[in-house]
């Protein structure tokens, strides 16, 4: 699995796209040795189940030039620098409360030229900026998180889909969007690629109220 598997779904990645998204494998192996960012086993599917994982909000939402995104609980960068790559004219802002995690966040950007892209070890509850879209992976319930970042999302927007939340979440979510109150709608990410991985993860998304 490399970037071979990127251009399966997006065919149009310039060659400074195609460049950084190559450069992961090799920053992502050499970081992982030093900080575990990435599970040991997941490293060697890192581009099907990490970075074309992110990018699946892309075929929900194709971020325009200015469109200001927060990526909350980042971890090592996902989904915020696939996307950042993806959207050189977007604007990212990846939070994470664990401060080695911010780093690698950090190093990665740097060396990758990534000029689109704040890393802050933060917690969403402290931040004071709004933003068009908050996008996550999985890092509690929708429910709470939703909570969190409510506020975080301002009203007026210039892309195709009102602004509001993406969520990358996984496996049988019944019970958990039964609690939610806000109108959703889940896009299954089966739809848009062929690999088993894929199955069962989706998109939800959240427009603001």
């Amino acid at each position: 699995m490399n970037i071979d598997l990127l251009l399966k779904y997006f065919p149009n990645l310039t060659t400074q796209q195609k460049e950084q998204f190559a450069a992961l494998d090799g920053l992502y192996r050499d970081w992982n040795a030093k900080i575990n960012v990435i599970s040991r086993q997941d490293i060697d599917s890192l581009y099907e189940k990490h970075i074309l994982h992110s990018l699946g909000i892309a075929k929900i939402v194709q971020f325009k030039p200015g469109t200001e995104v927060l990526d909350v609980g980042t971890g090592g960068g996902f989904p915020g620098i696939p996307l950042a790559i993806l959207f050189p004219m977007a604007d990212f802002h990846l939070v994470d409360s664990i401060g080695k995690k911010i780093k690698v966040v950090e190093e990665v950007s740097v060396a990758l030229g990534l000029t689109n892209i704040k890393a802050e070890q933060a917690r969403v509850e402290q931040l004071n900026t709004t933003y068009d879209f908050v996008v996550s992976r999985a890092v509690t319930r929708l429910k709470p998180f939703l909570g969190w970042v409510r506020y975080k999302i301002h009203k007026a927007g210039n892309n195709d889909r009102p602004n509001g939340v993406l969520y990358l979440k996984g496996g049988d979510l019944t019970e958990e969007l039964a609690e939610v109150t806000d109108r959703y709608r889940v896009y299954d990410l089966s739809d848009y690629f062929d690999e088993p991985f894929f199955e069962t993860k989706k998109v939800i998304y959240v427009p603001k109220k």
